[in-house]
């Protein structure tokens, strides 16, 4: 065989070589989140910077558990500045649907919006007493029925869009919002697990990775809630409000919004 030959049976056989392997290769999967800096990482964090796991875990607590609390009448007016459309000041947008709806239509009538707790206040008994049932960091506006729709549900993919759902999914034992707020809903129902750890006389709150947890203090699934935090980074309507809460209204953080790569350093 000519030197020319074998070059050509060799390129010839690297190629199918990687097409093999090409085929082997398992489905790519979500990147985690880079580790981030932040103006707040030596005042706010400074005792968390550096920690991983339960350490981490129990420094944030201790952290994020300093706040403010409000009422859950003081949530319509909060709602107003937090979810303000940027694109229309009259306007706030709907977390699950996605929508832009007038501030004024606001309470429990169809075509209103109403405060949908992420974390659902049944899993755990949170109440609308001043506690995590009314912690700001976890409360959205939304269309009543879509609210209704979402229910208590757990989180997961799957399921059927419906009216006004913006691509959001809902099946009979869970609910899958829309792409963009995906990483958003991760981070609030993380933030409520890290805030409430039972020293307050309200429940233990964990993320757990099976859906129907009914009263339970659990919401699932943790192993896509996870991915649902790499695949939707913070964006800057999260970070404002993240901001907002701060700067107005508790005076904590939601740290995964800040550092979404330590939800993988707990969890």
């Amino acid at each position: 065989m000519r030197a020319s030959q074998i070059r050509r049976w060799k390129t010839l056989a690297l190629g199918v070589s990687a097409v093999l392997v090409g085929l082997a290769l398992p489905a790519a999967t979500a990147t985690p989140a880079s580790a981030t800096t932040t103006a707040y990482d030596a005042t706010y964090y400074k005792n968390a910077v550096g920690k991983t796991g339960t350490t981490l875990k129990s420094s944030l607590h201790t952290i994020i558990s300093s706040q403010t609390k409000l009422s859950y009448s003081a949530l319509w007016d909060a709602l107003k500045v937090t979810d303000q459309d940027p694109s229309n000041s009259s306007n706030v947008i709907l977390l699950y649907s996605g929508i832009s709806r007038s501030k004024t239509l606001n309470g429990g009538d169809s075509g209103d919006w109403n405060r949908e707790h992420v974390w659902a206040i049944s899993h755990g008994d949170l109440t609308t007493s001043t506690g995590p049932g009314t912690d700001l960091h976890h409360i959205r506006p939304e269309d009543v029925a879509v609210n209704g729709k979402r229910g208590n549900l757990d989180f997961d993919e799957g399921g059927s869009t419906f009216t006004n759902s913006g691509g959001s999914k809902v099946d009979s034992d869970s609910f899958e919002p829309r792409d963009a707020v995906k990483g958003d809903v991760a981070r609030m129902i993380l933030y409520m697990a890290v805030r409430y750890e039972g020293d307050d006389g309200k429940a233990d709150l964990e993320p757990d990775d099976i859906v129907g947890n009914g009263s339970n203090p659990y919401i699932g699934k943790l192993s896509v809630l996870k991915q649902w935090n790499d695949e939707d980074p913070p964006d800057s309507f999260e970070e404002n409000r993240n901001n907002v809460i701060y700067n107005t209204y508790q005076h904590n953080r939601n740290p995964f919004i800040d550092h979404p790569e330590w939800v993988e350093a707990i969890w």
